[in-house]
């Protein structure tokens, strides 16, 4: 049986925005196409790949790596199962980021444990004078983060392999920002939902979530110029603990910055000593 746009996004039993996500995919075409067309009927080719995407959805799939791409910060990236999916809350870090590049002017940047680049193209494009190092310790992730500096056409851009910041001795950032891995050990939202299929190296960290934060909040000072910053994206439940520990180690002016829905989601500060 033959079905419509209409019909085919109703008979998927799959929430709205995913099963127009797939359709789009499965047709390549955008939304307005979706809605000027909804009685437009589907090729036989076109049902079965809506069908077979929608499959994968159905047993729990990403529907971000079906399709293989994400929108972030209004740019499309592409993703895969070696990199984290780009989330809205981590869109919070892009603007912390942007708010301490001056416009125009030259700034060092590292994101740190870089992942699909999401943050660190983002800067990069939004800020061409400033000079952004993007690290990660999986050459697969930076496979993907190269092929999305590539796509996004950004020329202020290092791509390299480091395990934090163990290749970057002798080196100096106006501004260091990272998503690292901040899930407890052990937590169930692991087991759940899209989690599931994400690299657990990018996601838990021991069993309180906090040993990737602890290191690089040590070690930033030795890579910051005197009046650089640091944030980080960090877990609903942490920004106290993650302020003590800015506060321990030095840092100045220490923040939490809440997302839309109100939860702490970034912390940081600024290092003010010689």
């Amino acid at each position: 049986m033959s079905l419509t746009v209409a019909q085919a996004l109703t008979a998927s039993h799959l929430d709205v925005i995913d099963a127009r996500a797939l359709l789009r995919h499965a047709l390549g075409v955008d939304d307005a196409y979706l809605i000027a067309n909804s009685s437009l009927v589907l090729t036989e080719d076109q049902s079965a790949l809506f069908g077979a995407l929608a499959a994968r959805r159905t047993v729990g799939e990403p529907v971000a790596y079906i399709t293989g791409l994400r929108e972030f910060f209004s740019l499309e990236f592409k993703v895969t199962p070696a990199v984290l999916i780009p989330r809205p809350e981590t869109e919070l870090l892009a603007e912390v980021a942007l708010e301490h590049i001056v416009v125009g002017g030259t700034s060092e940047v590292l994101d740190l444990g870089t992942g699909s680049g999401c943050i660190a193209i983002t800067v990069a494009s939004l800020r061409p004078g400033a000079r952004v190092t993007a690290v990660d310790t999986s050459m697969d992730a930076l496979a993907v983060a190269r092929e999305n500096a590539h796509l996004q056409a950004v020329k202020n851009l290092e791509v390299m392999q480091s395990d934090w910041f163990s290749a970057l001795a002798g080196r100096r950032y106006n501004l260091i920002v990272s998503n690292p891995p901040y899930v407890a050990v052990g937590d169930p939202h692991l087991t759940r939902g899209d989690l599931r299929y994400e690299p657990p190296s990018a996601l838990a960290a021991d069993v309180d979530g906090l040993d990737c934060i602890r290191l690089i909040v040590a070690a930033a000072p030795q890579y910051l110029v005197r009046g650089g910053w640091l944030a980080f994206e960090h877990g609903w439940d942490q920004a106290a603990r993650c302020r003590d520990l800015l506060a321990q180690a030095g840092f100045a002016r220490v923040f939490s910055r809440a997302d839309l829905s109100g939860i702490a989601r970034v912390s940081g500060g600024i290092w003010d000593r010689q």
